[in-house]
């Protein structure tokens, strides 16, 4: 194998790569320092060198701005931006007035002795007392201290979960599955999230639902540590919540499998069916739309392998959900994506109201679907007509359909109603996911090689690209925290070349943009240089083996690399059909007379 000196980057990596042997591999936080430091050393002066440095000033900006007076400023300086216009512009912005407007009679609203013991003298209290006073409702904002009336606490990590039709997804999960477990507050609770991090790498949250800042205090979540986040739920709706680490790695996450659905219910407003009927819901159905992915190009392409409805592909046909006639139906429906148009419909059926994003005041009346992209939701209700039967529930983009999100409503007079069903990943114990496992005929993950189990068939860009002994250099590229191709098979004395196409390379959080390729097992070990947007590096594979790597700031990127045994044609020809031989055996032949071939002129 031919490997240039190693740098002192490529030397860390390489200790990483041999302790990951011995433990479960870890992200590497130095490999972040080592190519900050590459920069002002190094690349300060490319292209690609100065933007990413913008951005490191820009979030050492933000940070100083919380940490000290002139921090920021100087900061800023050092960046050379002028913050004359920029202070010039906060001195003539009028401070808010204080509203003297007495505080409208909304759900959630805070007065007298509540709103002291929330608010205190918190910063800004001007502009939370003009807000309170408000007919539009106020921000989510409360001081983290605040005593929350509702508290959930939800785990993030990295595992596998059974999306059905004998197929494991090995990605990130939410308490274990995908989607999450589903979170229900009513308008003007004050509510605290507590995230937990059991993963080895970091993660974090974003919570829609919230109207206030989030990310400074669960943005970046290190591995075993626990971060809360507390806000007033003021805006009734549908809501997604999602992983947030930080960076690029806010997509990626989110593409992986780490997601789920927060309701806000309206507190004193009822949704019209409601009214007219005088009753709650006889079927309260939170549904949520999502994508699998078996590769990080497919994610970024927005190609999905699967799709489903609340964790698993054709769950609802396998189970139907089942109703009376004449039952009142109310479905919070809530496309994550993250990628793919959603026009959600069920045959048979025309929405006595509509709801976008589960808002009680905006209805619209009627219609066949709601149109939904990534992250869009409604709240949807409809009456079962008095006729027994199935009514099929599907996406009418029916690319989606035929990739498992469809389901059925079962009309039938001896169905057990009231019933609820929350929009979270089927839950199966350690023993059930682990024996799914070994009958599984398919594992899909987007950042590591799948696997099959014998007669099964693995995802299709994980079978090993092969390329014969005329290639002599081969390109991996790094895209979406994942290699594309995941596996190939090459000859000895092959060149593989590694090209990184993510594009966002820094920002606080996961410095996901930033990758590598390190061998942790086979004949020999290498490292890459660590590979900024559109750089490369290249390493030659002489001994035949197989080959596994990781990159060093995200160990669940894997990848795999089978150089084979040369073959005769690659040793000089040995073995292989000689057609100069051949073509005197053939002449020898015709001078003696005999007829070997026929050749055909007129084709």
């Amino acid at each position: 194998m031919k490997i240039r000196a190693f740098n002192f980057l490529a030397a860390a990596a390489m200790t990483v790569a041999m302790l990951a042997a011995a433990a479960p591999a870890e992200a590497c936080p130095s490999c972040n320092t080592a190519f900050a430091a590459e920069l002002l050393e190094e690349r300060g002066n490319s292209l690609a060198g100065q933007d990413v440095l913008r951005a490191m000033r820009t979030q050492a900006a933000f940070a100083a701005g919380e940490a000290e007076p002139g921090a920021a400023a100087a900061v800023l300086a050092a960046a050379r931006i002028d913050t004359t216009q920029l202070l010039a512009a906060q001195q003539s912005t009028p401070r808010a007035a204080q509203s003297t407007a007495p505080a409208r009679a909304r759900p959630g609203r805070l007065t007298g002795q509540r709103f002291e013991e929330v608010f205190g003298d918190a910063d800004f209290i001007e502009i939370i007392r003009r807000d309170e006073g408000l007919a539009t409702a106020p921000t989510s904002f409360v001081p983290q201290d605040a005593t929350p009336d509702k508290e959930f606490t939800i785990t993030l990590e990295e595992g596998q979960a059974y999306i059905g039709q004998g197929v494991m997804y090995d990605g990130f999960t939410t308490n274990g599955s995908i989607p999450g477990p589903t979170i229900i507050v009513t308008e003007g609770d004050i509510v605290r999230l507590n995230i937990v991090n059991e993963g080895d790498i970091p993660h974090g949250a974003s919570i829609h639902a919230a109207y206030t800042q989030t990310s400074k205090y669960v943005g970046n979540i290190a591995p075993g540590e626990t971060k809360s986040v507390t806000f007033r739920a003021m805006i009734p709706g549908v809501y997604m919540y999602h992983c947030a680490p930080g960076g690029h790695a806010i997509p990626m996450h989110v593409l992986f499998g780490q997601y789920g659905m927060i309701v806000v219910e309206p507190r004193d407003t009822k949704y019209r069916m409601e009214e007219e009927l005088g009753r709650a819901p006889d079927v309260n159905l939170y549904l949520l739309q999502h994508e699998i992915f078996a590769s990080g190009r497919d994610a970024i392409e927005g190609s999905p392998m699967y799709t489903a409805f609340n964790g698993k592909v054709f769950r609802y046909v396998e189970e139907p959900i089942r109703a009376k006639p004449g039952d009142y139906v109310r479905i919070h429906y809530l496309n994550v994506g993250p990628t793919q148009m959603s026009t959600f419909h069920i045959v048979g059926i025309i929405w006595d109201h509509v709801y976008w994003q589960g808002h009680p005041n905006a209805r619209l009346p009627g219609g066949q679907t709601v149109t939904s992209g990534p992250s869009d939701s409604w709240v949807i209700e409809f009456r079962v007509p008095p006729d027994e039967g199935s009514y099929l529930m599907l996406d009418h983009s029916v690319g989606n359909t035929s990739r498992g999100a469809i389901g059925i409503l079962q009309a039938d007079r001896n169905a057990e109603t009231p019933l609820t069903l929350l929009a979270e990943g089927p839950a199966y114990t350690a023993e059930q996911l682990a024996e799914m496992a070994a009958q599984a005929v398919r594992t899909v993950s987007p950042f590591k090689p799948g696997t099959a189990s014998e007669g099964g068939s693995l995802a299709l860009p994980d079978v090993p690209v092969v390329y014969g002994p005329d290639v002599k250099e081969v390109t991996v590229r790094i895209i979406g925290n994942s290699y594309y191709p995941k596996v190939i098979e090459i000859e000895p004395g092959t060149r593989v070349r590694w090209v990184n196409e993510e594009v966002f390379t820094f920002m606080s959080g996961e410095f996901s943009g930033i990758h590598n390729a390190v061998g942790i097992d086979g004949p020999n070990m290498f490292a890459t240089r660590m590979l900024a947007h559109a750089e490369s590096d290249v390493v030659e594979f002489t001994t035949p083996g197989t080959y596994e790597y990781i990159c060093t700031p995200h160990p669940y990127m894997n990848g795999r690399i089978i150089v084979r045994e040369a073959t005769a044609e690659a040793n000089g020809g040995s073995g292989s059909l000689d057609w100069a031989m051949l073509l005197a055996l053939l002449v020898m032949l015709a001078a003696a007379g005999g007829t070997l071939v026929k050749v055909r002129r007129d084709v």
